[in-house]
């Protein structure tokens, strides 16, 4: 089983992690901790450097844990939403796990255009988690 996690390194993020974990110890499946970032410019630079930092940090551990993981930061000019259904489609995911924050009235209107895009469109199960 392969199990995506949509992962920027907020509390929401980590908290879908830690539900992805359960489920990987519950059925011995890979975790695949992903990051997509719309541009990959010289702007972008540091943030980019941040969150490789963020991912492989996360990735130390989950191993620690003693559950496989891959981490991959996406920059394929892409918006972040179609990148992650994309990815999930390419390497055959399973189920996805994604942290949403709470919002305002407004807010939930809209969801989280990330979070929404993939419950819509991803090719397998996703779990959200506040």
């Amino acid at each position: 089983m392969k199990i995506m996690v949509c992962y920027d390194g907020s509390g929401a993020s980590r908290s879908a992690l830690r539900v992805a974990l359960k489920h990987a110890k519950a059925f011995n499946a890979k975790v695949y901790l992903v990051a997509s970032m719309e541009k990959g410019t010289e702007d972008e630079h540091s943030a980019i450097k941040e969150l490789e930092t963020e991912l492989s940090n996360a990735r130390e551990k989950i191993e620690k844990d003693g559950v496989t993981c891959e981490t991959h930061l996406l920059v394929r000019g892409m918006t972040p939403d179609e990148d992650l259904v994309s990815y999930a489609k390419e390497q055959g995911i399973d189920e996805i796990a994604i942290g949403i924050r709470k919002r305002s009235k407004v807010g939930k209107l809209i969801f989280g255009s990330t979070a929404q895009y993939l419950i819509l469109n991803a090719p397998c199960p996703v779990i959200t988690v506040r």
